[in-house]
């Protein structure tokens, strides 16, 4: 019947006037029932459905459509076990990511041309052609800085080859009075003993002398240097900045020019005073380093006089009180580690 029914729907010639309207066709009681029921046994017009698997697949994956009145759009009717899709962007969402993309933007045009003015006025500076702010007092204790970081890390890289000469030789002396003991040289391996203990006793001592002037080279001026660095970079911002201003201030005086002018007199007062506040910050770091290294080192220097001595003296009893002296603890050979509550 379905065949008879598309074999004569197929030879009909419906005629359709303007806009589609099929008002005009002739009533044909037969067609239109038979018309009914291939749309009703056929799919819905208003249905979108995605089958896998080619025509007459199962009914899965198809999505019923309603239209929104008055319109004729179609629109998914949601049945069970399907949602919604996920809600767009807030409305606002397009002015944020854009505000945040323009204050990007505006932070890499600034540091643009901030890089580019410091660099213009360090090859100026480098060529002779410009001029530069110089702190005599100030520049002449940095360079005493740096010199003296550089003498004291001579010393420190010496201190430690001396740590690990002496604690070649007190394990040398302690193999050789086991030796002594294995061959029964009672006296002999006495004295490798005590002089082996010394060492480690020794090796204490010089060991915190090490780390005290590390702590002093790598921290204390380290950190020192560090803040005459960010002082180095704001000089060269000021200087910069400076000189753009003067050279604004020589230019023609029209409505722009004084804009650019009022621009650069703003941006290098901030670089003054960033200037200023960095250079007494140096001044003050460096008195407070020079007061801290004299009591440092006459702390350690002492220690190291007083053990050394008592060492090579073979004065037993007046290097352990050196240690005492300096509240230096030694770790007793072959103890254990102490567990984390007891290092609380």
């Amino acid at each position: 019947m379905s065949d008879g029914i598309l074999s004569k729907a197929a030879t009909m010639e419906i005629p359709i006037s303007s806009n589609g309207d099929t008002s005009s066709l002739p009533e044909d009681d037969g067609l239109e029932q038979d018309l009914q029921q291939v749309m009703v046994s056929g799919p819905n017009l208003n249905e979108t459905s995605i089958v896998s698997g080619g025509y007459g697949g199962t009914a899965e994956g198809i999505i019923p459509t309603g239209t929104i009145k008055g319109t004729g759009v179609p629109v998914p009717v949601l049945g069970p076990g399907l949602h919604p899709p996920p809600p767009g962007p807030p409305a606002g969402g397009e002015e944020v990511v854009r505000g945040i993309a323009v204050e990007k933007f505006d932070i890499v045009k600034k540091w643009g041309i901030n890089t580019y003015k410091c660099t213009k006025q360090l090859l100026s500076e480098r060529f002779g052609r410009g001029s530069r702010t110089v702190d005599l007092e100030l520049e002449t204790q940095i360079e005493l800085l740096r010199e003296t970081k550089r003498k004291y890390e001579s010393v420190l890289h010496l201190a430690r080859a001396l740590t690990a000469h002496l604690y070649s030789l007190v394990q040398t002396q302690h193999a050789l009075g086991d030796a002594f003991a294995d061959l029964k040289f009672g006296y002999n391996a006495e004295t490798q003993k005590l002089l082996c203990k010394n060492g480690e006793t020794l090796l204490g001592a010089v060991n915190f002398f090490v780390s005290s002037i590390n702590t002093l080279v790598n921290k204390t001026m380290e950190d020192t240097l560090m803040t005459v660095k960010q002082y180095e970079t704001a000089r060269l911002e000021y200087d910069a900045y400076r000189t753009d201003l003067e050279e604004l201030s020589m230019g023609p005086r029209d409505a722009g020019a004084v804009s650019r002018l009022d621009a650069a007199q703003s941006q290098f007062q901030s670089h003054k005073d960033k200037y200023e506040k960095l250079r007494a910050d140096v001044a003050i770091k460096l008195k407070f380093l020079e007061e801290n290294k004299i009591k440092v080192m006459h702390k350690q220097l002492l220690l190291f006089h007083n053990a050394i001595s008592a060492y090579f003296a073979g004065n037993q009893q007046q290097l352990e009180q050196t240690l005492k002296q300096f509240n230096i603890k030694l770790k007793t050979p072959g103890a254990e580690k102490p567990s984390w509550l007891e290092e609380q």
